[in-house]
């Protein structure tokens, strides 16, 4: 669909063009303007690397290497041509080829990129640690993921047809259309992500995840069923292990069960059901304090592993509780057995969702 210019006068369609019919080079232009404003086409990305290629296959580059606020790895692919050529292919071959990368070789292959670009006296570690928002690297957090960017004037449909496929095998990969238009001498692109369409993009990524765990249960052995829980009357279907029982210990806490009694049902260190501080406090405020704790004895407080946003949060005792976010297996029947069993006023009950 073409872009109109709406005037006093009349509604008239700009002039669809080519990149190459207006002297616009792939790798002169279109990449060198992408990496300074490479959120155009990947938003919340840091570029590392332009032309990496460090293979034994040194003629197989990357357009422009990145990393996410995830700490994901970020594959760029850049196409000036109508149809997007084989760019998928080739994404996946370099996806594979950088997916063991490390914090480290990242930080030298970024450092090595700022000097290309006369940039030699920034510190690409602190670069990368501030965009991330770490204080130090986190080798187990960095590049779990590679994500994949193409970016074309078009895609054929050889192509999309491709790309839906390993959307469905839950590989990360999305096509950007950069489509030109001359107006007044100017060259205007309209960028649009064509696939995964924004506003649906979320949706696939909670199918993506479910296919994902579905297939790791499978051949990991690991549970991922879902269970229909009960609480005094009210029904609560389909919910995951971790987030079944936190409703339960939620609701038994909001009638005024204490945290600690709580935990000896469990019969599990307090510590390792319940994170707490002092005060009656709101969840920002008990992010700021358990960070504190944490610190004063040489930890950290990692608010993933806990309910502690607002309406998690209980207060008991002069005090503010999150509970552990982290059950799973046998441990979690046990908890869940002695739930019902202790607390039989308010008819626990939990069945496998159907």
């Amino acid at each position: 669909m073409p872009i109109y210019e709406f005037s006093q006068t009349g509604i008239v369609a700009l002039k669809e063009t080519a990149f190459s019919s207006v002297n616009v080079h792939e790798r002169r232009d279109l990449q060198r303007l992408l990496r300074e404003n490479v959120e155009v086409i990947a938003p919340e990305t840091l570029v590392i690397s332009e032309e990496f290629g460090e293979w034994e296959d040194s003629r197989r580059r990357i357009d422009l290497l990145g990393i996410d606020k995830d700490a994901n790895l970020v594959v760029i692919e850049l196409k000036r041509t109508e149809d997007g050529g084989h760019m998928e292919l080739q994404s996946i071959r370099y996806a594979s080829m950088i997916s063991t990368m490390t914090f480290d070789r990242a930080a030298d292959v970024f450092g090595r990129y700022l000097t290309a670009l006369g940039k030699e006296e920034q510190d690409s570690r602190a670069l990368m640690l501030d965009f991330l928002g770490w204080d130090e690297p986190d080798e187990d957090l960095f590049g779990q993921d590679v994500r994949i960017v193409l970016a074309s004037a078009e895609f054929s449909k050889e192509l999309t047809s491709s790309v839906l496929w390993l959307i469905d095998h839950t590989i990360d990969i999305r096509c950007v259309r950069l489509k030109p238009y001359v107006l007044e001498g100017r060259i205007l692109v309209d960028v649009q992500q064509i696939i995964p369409l924004p506003e649906v993009q979320e949706y696939q990524v909670q199918i993506r995840d479910k296919i994902r765990k579905e297939r790791e249960s499978r051949t990991s052995g690991v549970d991922f069923t879902r269970f229909d829980i009960r609480i005094e009357n009210e029904q609560h279907p389909s919910m995951w292990k971790r987030n079944a029982i936190f409703l339960i210990c939620k609701h038994l806490c909001d009638k005024s069960v204490n945290p600690d009694e709580i935990a000896g049902v469990l019969n599990w260190r307090p510590n390792r059901v319940w994170y707490s501080v002092d005060g009656i406090v709101d969840a920002a405020e008990f992010k700021t304090r358990a960070a504190a704790k944490a610190t004063a004895i040489g930890g950290t407080f990692d608010p993933r592993r806990w309910f502690c946003d607002d309406g998690e949060l209980c207060q008991a005792n002069g005090k503010t509780y999150a509970f552990s976010s982290q059950w799973g297996g046998e441990g979690w029947h046990r908890a869940m057995r002695a739930l019902k069993e202790r607390f039989p006023q308010f008819s626990i009950d939990f069945v496998p969702a159907v």
